[in-house]
């Protein structure tokens, strides 16, 4: 089974106009820059036109605004030793196996590419021999794109291909189907997940109204297979920017047996400035969780810096400089300054 072939489960730009008070002209434009991709059950789950959901998943003119951010402020592509696969921490790298979603969301760090004909390409052969050379390598995180947009026998090729490197130990897969294609979740898919442990599948909850009754048994039937869930939230400016939101949807996520593992400051991608947050807000968000709700459902609130140095944790009681900037310090020792909004 593939996501790709489940055609039905796809709403058209022209429907959502129908549906609602759209300047279709306006919203194809935008859509030919960054393309649209919206799931009949994500569609579903939107209350009204601008709640926090369809502010993820529809165009927005905000997109084409000159923001002064880079396509690629990570630098992925420099980190990238052939096509597809990045190669940032000595012990892991990230392994861009597809170019699709099944919903493109509006705030994604790689809009560069993500729906993009021909911008995201990988190749497998390339990548299983890069890994297979470089024994440092432990852990490989599957990306894109979604993994499981992919069918599950060229999923299934890509796992094996992987567990018969001795020294990879752990395979991790981020995913946002769960979320908005949760029927692409099956027997058959977890069947066959349950034959490359230790496997790891961190989901992308962003608001409390995405957990619903299908997600919820996406996640089950992930978690019965032996499946270890975590989920990265990113903080999005009338999203999520909010205490009461955050604390809601972490406590869901437990419930749902999916941990929270990161809540990620807004990447600097050009075409996402308008979801930005201050770090000052995520900051407060995070001491507003102490003693509100389960240590299990305090996540890591990090910032992935810009030129591909990392992720770096932080914690309330950080400081901003009198100038607006923070100074950072990377997993090397290296002091980075980063300018907030």
């Amino acid at each position: 089974m593939s996501a790709l072939s489940l055609e039905s489960s796809y709403i058209t730009l022209d429907e959502l106009a129908r549906c609602h008070d759209l300047d279709l002209q306006a919203v194809n434009k935008i859509a030919a820059t960054y393309p649209f991709r919206l799931t009949r059950h994500y569609f579903n789950l939107i209350r009204e036109k601008g709640d926090p959901l369809w502010l993820q998943a529809v165009p927005d003119s905000s997109e084409l605004l000159h923001d002064q951010q880079l396509a690629d402020p990570l630098n992925e592509n420099g980190l990238s030793p052939v096509p597809g696969l990045i190669h940032r921490y000595p012990d892991r790298v990230v392994w861009l196996v597809s170019g699709s979603c099944a919903v493109y969301c509006r705030f994604c760090m790689r809009k560069r590419g993500v729906g993009c004909s021909g911008a995201m390409v990988t190749d497998m052969a390339a990548s299983l021999a890069y890994i297979r050379e470089n024994r440092e390598i432990r852990d490989v995180i599957l990306s894109g794109g979604d993994p499981l947009m992919l069918g599950d026998d060229q999923l299934e090729e890509t796992l094996s291909a992987l567990r018969a490197i001795p020294h990879v130990e752990i395979i991790r897969i981020g995913t946002r189907v769960p979320v908005t294609l949760p029927e692409r979740i099956t027997e058959r898919l977890c069947t066959m997940l349950r034959r490359y442990h230790p496997l790891y599948v961190n989901t992308h909850f962003n608001h409390p109204d995405e957990i619903c009754a299908a997600s919820s048994n996406a996640c089950a039937m992930l978690a019965d297979a032996g499946v270890q869930l975590g989920n990265q939230t990113v903080l999005l400016k009338g999203v999520n920017d909010d205490p009461a939101v955050i604390a809601s949807l972490f406590r869901k996520l437990l419930q749902i047996r999916v941990k929270p593992y990161y809540l990620h400051q807004m990447d600097l991608v050009k075409g996402t400035s308008h979801f930005r947050t201050p770090v000052a807000r995520g900051l407060e968000i995070m001491a507003s969780l102490r003693g509100n709700v389960s240590g299990l459902a305090v996540p890591y609130y990090v910032i992935d810096l810009p030129e591909g140095k990392g992720k770096v944790p932080l914690l309330p009681g950080h400081l901003v400089n009198p100038d607006g900037t923070l100074t950072l310090t990377t997993y090397k020792g290296e002091k980075v300054v980063y300018m907030d909004l």
